[in-house]
């Protein structure tokens, strides 16, 4: 207890003198400091800690302590320079950082990219978690390509079209997708994407330097006509594409469609990256196979994530193709970041091969299908006219038809002002859109909250 009032005293005393002192100013030393209140050197050095982490003193080895200069102290300062330096802003970065914002105090979202709290597995993942970062071995550098029994998972999910081998572990899809588009394209390349796409694959390939040339899609995913016209005017070698719940428009690839555009990809000597991103969304029936189980030559490049169907928190995913694409993709890895972290690889694969994997999935679509349920009985109560025609049969949105000449980008801002969070259509769009739209998310909040969170929309759409 003496030791505690001896260090208190120390640190008034010291505030004193700070506030007495100019920036800069020297203050006592600690043997001053230790006759003055009669107290030990450890106190009088625990009390010095405290105030430099507070920022009020700085403490210069050999040379004693001094009053720290304030951040406001120092001037305005003068970061202009800055923008000729940098050149022109990127664009897709303001969207990006929208898409990811955190939720604010009161409000209810129906927008978002992964999981409500209350869905994800997180007591099996900690679980998880903390037996592997009690081995050792966990944290020693395994192979740069990933864990061969976490590669071998993906390998047996993708169909027989890929091996152990061909796959590299990444931390997250959008790492996995960034990589990709730099390994198999330069910049100027002409990169297809479906109308609309996932926002975070347009801002990679604009990073990239790419660029971006829409090819429409419909409630049966991209048209194949449409995609072979696209590959012949632009000579693009690279087409990225969301067969399964399409992000953000939820359509997946109709079956009679699958073959004609693995056809038109292998016409143009193309490449195609499938992210299947919503593998573990199933709500309805059977998801069909990925289109890598049927690619025997190597054109499929597959992208799979663990993040969206279990936690924001679990980076694990994983890409690959076969042949000198696959190497490239495992060097362009290895160049951005070595390894994916041994104890988070470690229970990836334990979490996926134990029981807790399949309660998960079950639960899960239990639970998406009862959310689904209540958005669109709250949308066929307060705003019937905008109730979809088209219910995905998996994934986490809705894509909601707005009426012509309605500014989606106005009218989400004035949803978030009115207590409610939604996504403009607009930024999924590569060029112009054909239409305004909202993305609505079903897996981001309470299936008791989206009765109040339509009613908030209609209040502002009214």
């Amino acid at each position: 207890m003496e030791n505690g009032n001896a260090a208190e005293r120390v640190i008034q005393d010291l505030r004193g003198l700070v506030a007495a002192a100019g920036p800069g100013a020297r203050l006592p030393s600690v043997r001053d400091l230790t006759a003055r209140h009669r107290a030990s050197p450890v106190t009088v050095a625990e009390a010095i800690r405290q105030l430099v982490a507070q920022g009020l003193i700085e403490a210069r080895p050999g040379r004693g302590t001094f009053v720290a200069v304030q951040p406001d102290e120092r001037g305005v300062p003068d970061l202009s320079w800055q923008t000729v330096a940098l050149g022109p802003r990127q664009s897709g970065q303001d969207e990006m950082q929208a898409l990811l914002a955190l939720t604010p105090a009161g409000a209810i979202p129906l927008s978002g990219g992964y999981l409500d709290a209350d869905l994800q597995p997180a007591a099996a993942l900690g679980a998880a978690l903390t037996r592997a970062a009690r081995q050792p071995a966990s944290w020693q550098r395994g192979p740069v390509e990933g864990r061969a029994d976490l590669r071998a998972w993906f390998a047996r999910e993708a169909g027989a079209g890929l091996h152990a081998e061909d796959l590299v572990i990444c931390p997250g899809g959008q790492a996995a997708l960034s990589s990709a588009l730099r390994a198999l394209t330069a910049p100027g390349d002409a990169l297809l994407v479906e109308s609309p796409t996932y926002l975070g694959a347009l801002a990679a390939a604009r990073a990239a330097g790419l660029r971006v040339v829409p090819v429409p899609a419909d409630a049966d995913g991209v048209r194949p006509d449409q995609l072979a016209a696209a590959f012949a005017r632009t000579g693009a070698r690279l087409f990225y594409c969301q067969p399964l719940y399409a992000n953000p428009h939820g359509a997946t690839l109709a079956a009679h469609r699958r073959a004609q555009v693995a056809e038109a990809v292998r016409d143009a000597g193309a490449f195609l990256i499938e992210d299947d991103y919503a593998r573990d969304l199933t709500i309805d029936g059977q998801a069909p196979p990925p289109l890598a189980s049927d690619d025997l030559d190597g054109h499929v490049i597959y992208l799979r994530s663990l993040s969206k169907s279990t936690a924001p928190g679990l980076r694990v995913a994983a890409i690959g193709a076969r042949g000198p694409a696959g190497a490239r993709l495992r060097a362009a890895r290895l160049l951005d970041d070595f390894f994916v972290a041994g104890p988070l690889q470690q229970a990836a694969i334990e979490f996926l091969t134990s029981p807790a994997w399949s309660r998960h999935r079950r639960a899960l679509s239990t639970a998406l299908r009862r959310r689904r349920e209540a958005l669109l009985t709250a949308l066929h109560r307060h705003l019937p006219s905008l109730a979809p025609q088209s219910i995905p049969r998996g994934g986490m949105h809705l894509w909601i038809r707005l009426a012509d000449g309605t500014d989606d980008v106005a009218l989400a801002a004035a949803a978030a002002a009115e207590g409610v969070i939604v996504f403009p259509g607009r930024p999924w769009h590569a060029a112009e859109p054909p239409a305004p739209h909202l993305r609505l998310t079903y897996a981001a909040a309470a299936p008791e909250l989206m009765d109040e969170a339509v009613r908030r929309l209609a209040r502002v759409l009214r």
